[in-house]
């Protein structure tokens, strides 16, 4: 289906250069191609080869076909295309899994790669629809007054950039490594050119074919390159984003491209660290945490045979509890079964290729000069489903180091597959240290259940990591692990791993945004934004705005009501209504001595009969109130005070239909309740769901 080659059971009849999707084609490379082998059972699955391919060509196309379709659409009309691409994708996931077994990996493996990747995508859709405005352009923070009089102000606003986005992705996760990325850059706003890694490009082919074909995503939003991408980057301008996933070293090299500094061009770079796990000094033997610690080593050193770029590469211990850890790691490495991944059984796949397992085990022989092995560290294992090691498989290998603080191999050598080292630590300030000489990582795990210790141990690690994960009893049963991004937090870190940020919510969306400060009058900032500002212009009409549809209200629209006075009453009657006897409203001698001076109504009162005065009794097209934001009390309301109401519509969100439901939108008025003086003794927004007129 996804012509990576052909095959019957047997051998393989003739093997498939994998195509490259670009100029709104599937185009083959014009070389042989670098051969991709079955990291399995070593038979051929495909060539990969990009050469040949008009770079520029396809870098204007993404900008000029892509990016003009993706920015004619408003935010939520992205999301809803994404969400509903991540849901065809997501029912077609046994396919992918059959795929994925050729890369080594289990299905418990491919797991956070495939259904987690099309679960990012939804997250991220479903974010979008939740907090950014149903508009090409996305108004942040509050309005800057910079002038006396308020005639001139200043506001940041959100645009998409009128370039492509270039992602370099790494081979260990080709399904989700690649989605993370795109999803933010398409509902941005800017199309995107992935470029997977090699080893596993295969995979990312096949969903990226899927996503061409469900066609709700504009044509030129997405291109793919199997292969090298070519003189790619020397096309890039100021508009255009590069992201990088993988080695620290092949990341350096493509940040310091001569045209990418100088074009000044966003690079983001997410690289492999040398993470570490750290048991807390408080925990004993028989404690949880001491189970806890040592199932999640093992795990994070088996989970995708290790070829994770968060995987705990440095196991830190107390000195007394080194040799119980370092048994009871062994115990549960044994019994881990190896072999064929497709296998219900098989815990521990195959590394990528037989290339990369000679390269753990060129590392794992370099940090032996530091350290001594405890289980495994034999290429020669039994392997579950398989008559021979085709060369891939490589064992879980636990290593020890007793003199980590004068070493330096074991904080700089990463084996990139099963590969860890213990070593112990004889105070809180040596195990920070030991963190520490990681240089930067992307994650590192506390576990403890003394919370003194864990402010101790994460305000002295915080600042070499991108992510801090403190794991005890409380939270384990529903923890992620150590190793799993997540879609609402940030996934980077300083130093080694890169100094980028992804993922985080709407961060990485925004990333791929230009934020501009935007200066004007209020009346001129708010035709610009589609957003009220105080100051600008209103509009007044004898129709009250509750008797109107969502379409017909127009931003800056106001209804200035009448007046009423607080009474003595009013507010003994709302606090035996509320039972809201708070002295300030019903002690005549404590409220005198307080900060009020005297006794004051109740701030709920306020604005309870703010909404008295400005909803409109009869039906109409307002169907409810949606909500209340930014509430400020400003000013004392005490009996005798006159106040009055001004309601603006300040922004419209149209809302997509759903079901039967009556088509409507979200109107977030600004209201300000002010005193006899026109002093604001209220302001806030409020937000009610109102009918619209079309469907």
């Amino acid at each position: 289906m996804y012509h990576i080659g052909v095959a019957n059971d047997k051998s393989w009849v003739r093997v498939m250069k994998l195509e490259s999707y670009v100029l709104g084609a599937w185009v083959n490379g014009t070389g042989e191609g670098r051969p991709v082998v079955d990291a399995v059972r070593g038979g051929p699955v495909c060539t990969v080869d990009a050469s040949g391919i008009d770079m520029a060509s396809v870098a204007d196309y993404g900008r000029r076909v892509g990016g003009t379709a993706l920015r004619g659409m408003t935010f939520h009309e992205r999301a809803a295309a994404l969400k509903e691409t991540a849901k065809q994708l997501m029912a077609m996931k046994e396919q992918f899994y059959e795929l994925s077994f050729k890369s080594g990996t289990t299905r418990a493996d491919a797991w956070p790669d495939i259904e987690g990747g099309f679960g990012t995508a939804l997250s991220y859709a479903s974010l979008v629809t939740r907090e950014f405005p149903n508009d090409s352009v996305f108004v942040e923070g509050d309005m800057e007054a910079l002038s006396k009089n308020g005639t001139f102000v200043g506001r940041h606003i959100l645009t998409s950039k009128p370039g492509v986005a270039v992602h370099i992705n790494a081979y260990n996760f080709p399904v989700w490594g690649m989605l993370e990325k795109i999803a933010p850059s398409l509902l941005a706003g800017m199309p995107v050119i992935i470029k997977p890694a090699t080893p596993t490009a295969y995979l990312t082919k096949a969903v990226v074919e899927e996503i061409i074909r469900i066609g709700l995503i504009p044509e030129g939003a997405v291109q793919l390159i199997c292969g090298s991408v070519g003189d790619l980057l020397d096309q890039l301008n100021e508009q255009d984003v590069v992201t990088f996933t993988g080695s620290a070293s092949t990341g350096q090299t493509l940040k310091n491209h001569p045209n990418l500094l100088a074009n000044s061009v966003p690079f983001t770079m997410e690289a492999d660290s040398l993470n570490c796990a750290i048991l807390g000094e408080s925990v004993a033997e028989e404690d949880p945490e001491f189970q806890l610690f040592v199932k999640e080593v093992v795990r994070e050193m088996t989970a995708k045979a290790g070829q994770k770029c968060t995987a705990i590469r440095r196991v830190i211990v107390p000195h007394r509890l080194i040799d119980p850890v370092s048994e009871a790691i062994r115990q549960r490495l044994a019994s881990i079964v190896s072999g064929d991944p497709a296998l219900e059984e098989v815990r521990l796949g195959a590394l990528v290729s037989a290339e990369q397992a000679r390269d753990v085990s060129a590392k794992v022989a370099a940090l032996c000069e530091e350290a001594t092995i405890v289980a495994g560290g034999d290429q020669d294992m039994e392997l579950a489903g398989l008559t021979h090691n085709p060369g891939a498989f490589y064992p879980a290998t636990l290593l020890r180091c007793d003199s980590p603080l004068s070493a330096s191999a074991v904080h700089n050598v990463e084996a990139f597959g099963p590969v860890a080292t213990i070593m112990p630590y004889h105070s809180l300030d040596e195990a920070i240290d030991l963190a520490r000489m990681g240089k930067g990582s992307l994650v590192g795990s506390l576990f403890t259940a003394d919370d003194s210790e864990a402010r101790t141990m994460i305000l002295g690690t915080a600042a070499w990591h991108g992510r801090m994960l403190i794991i005890n009893s409380d939270c384990a049963g529903e923890s992620t692990g150590h190793g799993a991004p997540l879609a609402n937090l940030i996934h980077g870190g300083p130093g080694r791993a890169g100094g980028g940020e992804e993922l985080g919510g709407s961060r990485a969306i925004k990333h791929y945004m230009q934020r501009t400060a935007i200066q004007g009058s209020p009346t001129t900032l708010m035709a610009i934004t589609r957003e009220y500002h105080r100051g600008a212009k209103e509009v007044h009409d004898a129709v009250h705005p509750f008797k109107k549809y969502f379409e017909e209200l127009q931003i800056g629209e106001t209804l200035v009501t009448h007046r009423r006075t607080v009474t003595e009453a009013d507010i003994v009657n709302f606090g035996c209504v509320s039972g809201d006897h708070f002295y300030a409203h019903f002690d005549e001698i404590a409220a005198k001595d307080s900060f009020f001076g005297q006794r004051v109504a109740h701030g709920y009162f306020v604005i309870s009969a703010a909404a008295g005065m400005f909803v409109h009794p009869a039906p109409g097209p307002v169907i409810a109130n949606y909500g209340l934001e930014n509430l400020r009390f400003v000013e004392p309301v005490p009996a005798g005070t006159t106040i009055q109401c001004k309601l603006t519509v300040k922004r419209k969100i149209k809302k997509a239909q759903r079901g039967d439901e009556k088509p409507n939108g979200v109107v977030v008025w600004a209201v300000e309740v002010t005193n006899q003086d026109g002093g604001p003794v209220a302001v806030y927004d409020i937000l009610t769901l109102v009918e619209r007129q079309e469907a």
